[in-house]
């Protein structure tokens, strides 16, 4: 398998975690602060990547040097996953997936300030056609809602966030200096682990960690393992392959999974018309990967 092809597979299978976490979230979110609960994920994250790094030859001198690049993309995340958990109070697990699948847009703007990568018309094309099927989605197909422009204060924080995320992409492959995904990936944790322990060190100290209901470990531990540690070497791996508009475009799988997990949850399916944004989403991925003209 080629280089680009395990990309590709790395962002398949990092599309389908991430969608466990605005499930699981949006069912955790008002027993928690947020800052405490993802203090709480980067650390156990950092102490998981960890792990692997000293399994395969630790930390190297060369990795350690200009640990700023660690700070500012650990900082990128942390607002992304802050004001997700935010935006999971008051906002519908699959309508926060939609605003996710509104990032190729701002991570290929991004893609071409940071590293010049261009954007095809086919792509602009794809991105275009996904961008109105999350649309679609975000408004649960109410052309009226729509049309008033009733977007709800969840939706709000989270696409700031997802812009955080959009920026995280591209940086990633400016700043990275061949270090190996899972080195970079565990600077930027623990990076992001102090920031949000020194952030969120009030809402740390006053939470009730002994009293916190069983859906909140059981969020910690699918955030910490699977939509942290996992997810993050294998968004590591596809964005030195890739590029950062293409890396992103699998976030259109997302809320086709997130209805997946809410069915399996017990909370119902969305309207039937929903599915033709889902569908719109489907079909920008399948534009995007046949585009491969982009250079990587």
């Amino acid at each position: 398998m080629t280089p680009r092809l395990r990309g590709h597979a790395a962002m398949l299978t990092f599309s389908a975690l991430v969608a466990g976490s605005f499930s699981l979230g949006s069912l955790a979110a008002n027993e928690i602060s947020p800052t405490a609960l993802n203090a709480a994920r980067f650390v156990l994250a950092s102490c998981i990547i960890g792990a692997a790094v000293l399994a395969t030859g630790g930390m190297t001198r060369a990795a350690l040097r200009a640990p700023w690049r660690y700070l500012l993309l650990g900082g990128l995340f942390v607002i992304y996953f802050v004001l997700m958990f935010e935006g999971l109070k008051t906002a519908a697990p699959v309508s926060m997936a939609a605003v996710f699948t509104l990032t190729p847009l701002m991570s290929g703007l991004f893609g071409w300030l940071l590293l010049r990568q261009i954007t095809t018309p086919h792509m602009g094309l794809a991105l275009a056609i996904g961008g109105a099927g999350a649309l679609w989605v975000i408004f649960r197909a109410d052309l009226s809602a729509l049309l008033a422009f009733q977007v709800g204060h969840g939706e709000i924080l989270f696409f700031v966030g997802c812009a955080a995320h959009a920026l995280y992409t591209p940086l990633v492959r400016k700043l990275n200096r061949g270090e190996p995904a899972v080195v970079f990936t565990f600077g930027m944790l623990v990076a992001g682990a102090v920031l949000l322990i020194i952030y969120g060190w009030r809402d740390i100290v006053a939470t009730d960690w002994s009293a916190l209901p069983p859906i909140v470990w059981i969020t910690l531990v699918y955030i910490s393992v699977f939509a942290s540690s996992a997810t993050f070497v294998l968004l590591q791996f596809a964005t030195l392959h890739l590029p950062s508009a293409k890396v992103m475009a699998y976030t259109y799988l997302t809320p086709s999974w997130v209805i997946g997990w809410e069915f399996v949850l017990g909370n119902g399916v969305p309207p039937a018309l929903v599915f033709v944004g889902i569908a719109m989403t489907v079909i920008a991925l399948a534009m995007l990967l046949r585009d491969d003209d982009v250079t990587a």
